[in-house]
């Protein structure tokens, strides 16, 4: 389905610059909506974004950021307003399930 490895990347940068300012969707979530690879395919491609897309509103499943860019990213979801409850994003209230909001 995807021969060049970069296609599925840009794919994968494609709707992480869609997700709301305070939404996240996990790497799985991606890989699902994409409907191609599984999370770990997902992380290396945002892991090759060089800050290019708005990384911080990918986390693991269960809310938790990756250790090493933690502090900043939890910093980056507090700051629009996404529900992090101590060193987590709530998951039942900040995943995004990839329909555009409606604009009124």
């Amino acid at each position: 389905m995807y021969g060049d490895p970069a296609d599925f990347d840009e794919l994968v940068y494609e709707l992480v610059e869609r997700i709301p300012p305070g939404r996240v969707m996990s790497y799985g979530d991606i890989a699902e909506y994409l409907g191609a690879f599984g999370p770990r395919r997902v992380a290396q491609a945002m892991a090759r974004c060089g800050g290019a897309v708005p990384w911080h509103r990918v986390v693991r499943t269960d809310g938790t950021p990756a250790p090493q860019i933690a502090v900043e990213q939890l910093t980056r979801l507090r700051a629009e307003g996404a529900p992090v409850r101590g060193s987590r994003v709530d998951m039942r209230l900040g995943r995004w399930d990839g329909v555009p909001p409606v604009v009124t």
